[in-house]
């Protein structure tokens, strides 16, 4: 049987070289005071459904901006940087908000939706955000992060390569939290009539003192439904049987919120409720911290693409905007990922049980919630460990990683950024967590001036950087292309809207 050491060798440095990464980051469109932009998606921008690079997430507020793939971290995060300049050239004098939780947000209906056309597709895609803010409100959907793609090419099965990341990865993701959360602090506005367990900040702030990640924990990306999926990620065949049966699983709360609005007719998204009474109503709203994936084909529903042609890559859905950075992610941040994925990826990784998945997200939750609390401690077999014990275990089984990304990209940028996050376990005040709570009471800030401070910031950090006259004309000409293809689409659309619906919905439509 294969060691650590073993499979990392078997890697070889050309592999190493050609990890492939993309970034897909959200962020709220604001007016200049910090308040929600409540205008359409700018058209400046294209369109929202057939853009490669700038779409909406659930919000026509709430932009998302998409990298391609690329095998350089700097080349990724130029890239990232020329949508930004995009953006802000086009939007007036709006701006983005730089970190993960919301502005002061109006009323939950004053949070408009994200509108995508007329055609069946664009249609479908505001039906489902429809639902969601049925399901679990607006104001949820209103926070932001980061998604990030990783791959490496041509592994050996790579089903199985990847279902033993991913179960590695949430074993361990807890670490990303402390060492990445930037969230510790909402405005009042976001837990305005929920239960919850912040306290007052200052007027107009709640948070928890030794939160890092507020985003992830209970006030954030959770379902209580969702909660009752044990989804096992011990092979492609038990992943797709738990997430098909959540798809075609009736469920009453939502069969109570019913399918159309009562007394509206017709075929328009405002006659309906939501997509379906199932469970999910489609897969992307399986809130997981990672996400098996594969490129899909016009039409084609992920789970069916994921049990035709297996898994081409993994979205980790956990990080939260960085408030310190223009554009929310910086090099040693990926390089990082890169070395943890990596980790997950080579490390023994036994099947997971439904006691340890549940011992997972009591983990995420406690971190998020407390991660820096002196002496805070996590479950591990059955066991309680101390947060910063098991961490300088999973960072010292990284250092052989760190190294030899090194040896195959020259210099010693994987050991420093491998060296900043054990420091960071030493130090806590180091975190970003500890960083934003240190910068607001340095200014007696509400979370609100704070992160309007920054994002002020930004904005003139990204205005003030050069965009090629090459890029401009690039961008407006993509912009255009994607507003004549989202007509080409609506103009050849002859199906009602209902019979697509059901379509595209049936369980034959997922695959075996």
């Amino acid at each position: 049987m294969s060691t650590f050491q073993d499979r990392l060798h078997a890697l070889g440095p050309a592999a190493l070289r050609n990890i492939r990464r993309g970034i897909e980051k959200e962020s709220l469109r604001v007016a200049p005071d910090g308040a929600l932009a409540a205008d359409p998606h700018p058209r400046a921008l294209g369109s929202a459904l057939t853009h490669p690079h700038i779409t909406t997430d659930f919000s026509e507020s709430q932009l998302e901006l998409i990298t391609g793939v690329h095998t350089d971290i700097e080349a990724c995060l130029d890239e990232l940087t020329r949508i930004h300049q995009v953006v802000y050239r086009r939007i007036g004098e709006q701006m983005l908000w730089c970190a993960s939780m919301p502005c002061g947000l109006p009323g939950d209906n004053a949070i408009p939706i994200g509108r995508y056309g007329s055609s069946n597709v664009g249609r479908a895609k505001t039906v489902y955000r429809i639902g969601l803010s049925h399901r679990y409100g607006r104001r949820m959907q209103a926070i932001s992060g980061i998604h990030y793609n990783f791959s490496l090419p041509a592994l050996a099965d790579a089903n199985e390569a990847y279902f033993s990341l991913i179960r590695n990865f949430r074993r361990h993701s807890w670490l990303l939290l402390y060492l990445f959360g930037a969230s510790p602090a909402v405005c009042s506005s976001f837990v305005e009539g929920r239960k919850h367990e912040l306290v007052e900040l200052r007027r107009g702030t709640m948070y928890r003192p030794g939160a890092t990640s507020l985003r992830m924990g209970p006030l954030g990306y959770q379902s209580d439904a969702q909660a009752s999926l044990a989804v096992s990620y011990n092979c492609l065949d038990s992943y797709g049987a738990s997430l098909q049966d959540a798809l075609t699983r009736p469920y009453p709360a939502y069969e109570t919120i019913g399918l159309r609005e009562p007394g509206v007719v017709g075929d328009g998204v405002e006659s309906y409720r939501q997509l379906a009474t199932t469970l999910l109503q489609i897969e992307n709203e399986f809130y997981g911290t990672i996400r098996p994936k594969r490129v899909i084909q016009q039409g084609e529903r992920p789970l069916h693409a994921l049990r035709e042609r297996g898994v081409e890559y993994v979205e980790v859905r956990l990080m939260d905007l960085n408030p310190f950075e223009p554009i929310g992610i910086d090099a040693p941040t990926i390089r990082l990922l890169d070395v943890f994925l990596l980790h997950c990826l080579l490390a023994d990784s036994p099947p997971d049980t439904s006691a340890e998945i549940a011992a997972n997200a009591h983990n995420q939750h406690r971190v998020a919630a407390r991660g820096r609390e002196s002496g805070l401690e996590l479950e591990r077999n059955g066991e309680q460990i101390a947060l910063t014990a098991w961490g300088y275990q999973v960072l010292a089984a990284c250092e052989p990683i760190a190294s030899a990304l090194d040896s195959a990209h020259g210099g010693k940028a994987y050991a420093e950024a491998l060296g900043a996050a054990q420091s960071a376990l030493r130090e806590p005040s180091r975190l970003p967590s500890a960083r934003v709570l240190e910068a607001m009471a340095e200014d007696n800030d509400s979370y609100v001036r704070f992160v309007l401070k920054q994002s002020r910031q930004h904005l003139a950090t990204i205005n003030a950087s050069a965009l090629s006259a090459a890029e401009e004309s690039r961008f407006a000409q993509m912009a255009e292309a994607s507003i004549a293809e989202q007509d080409r689409i609506e103009s050849a659309d002859s199906l009602p809207f209902e019979i697509y619906r059901q379509r595209y919905l049936s369980p034959e439509r997922l695959g075996l």
